[in-house]
């Protein structure tokens, strides 16, 4: 079966580098890319893809909101995420939707190659994700839906706002952000934001 490999990074250089790889080691030419989610959605509609390569944060959205709308329509579609953000704390978060592969993109250029042609070529949902360190993270505890909601309280986003954007009502945004603080020990967002710098999550 004939691979097409769909990129989506707001990084150009990120995007070219990886279909370097694709295209130079594992000999797929079928690769496109795209900046954003609405881009993600787009392009999906427009051909069939066999895979899709997706940074955890993008400029209109974060993967967690489209992931799921994302399987909905394409359920045979397989999705890898490739991110800066710390694996233990999103690559659990992602195995909620049935994604296990997750790569660093601190990870060496060979690392990487590996790993991509596993996901490409050896692809399997049981596969473990890559991840640092055996320290315990408190941000593993959280649930997909509050890693979204914890996204925009480090962004500065305020409740109304989150509100609005994860089309929450009000007091459901308040609970998700009193679980926060209580799942990671923290009282306030100041202690919140000095945890989330310390673990690499954003």
């Amino acid at each position: 079966m004939q691979h097409r490999i769909l990129i989506a990074d707001d990084h150009s250089m990120i995007r070219k580098g990886i279909k370097l790889l694709l295209q130079t080691h594992l000999g797929i030419k079928d690769v496109f890319e795209v900046s954003n989610g609405n881009g993600v959605m787009s392009e999906l509609q427009k051909k069939d893809y066999t895979h899709l390569i997706l940074d955890i944060i993008l400029p209109d959205c974060t993967s967690l909101e489209i992931v799921p709308n994302i399987q909905r329509l394409y359920p045979d579609l397989k999705i890898m995420v490739f991110s800066m953000l710390n694996g233990s704390v999103y690559g659990e978060a992602l195995k909620q939707y049935n994604i296990y592969y997750y790569l660093e993109k601190t990870s060496k250029e060979e690392d990487t190659i590996a790993f991509l042609d596993n996901f490409i070529n050896h692809y399997n949902p049981a596969e473990t994700t890559s991840s640092k360190g055996t320290t315990i993270n408190p941000f593993t505890q959280l649930s997909a839906r509050e890693l979204e909601v914890l996204h925009y309280m480090l962004g500065g986003h305020g409740t109304k706002d989150i509100s609005t954007v994860l089309n929450l009502r009000m007091n459901t945004v308040s609970t998700l952000k009193n679980r926060i603080f209580e799942k990671t020990d923290t009282k306030n967002l100041k202690e919140l934001m000095q945890l989330a710098s310390i673990y690499n999550v954003s």
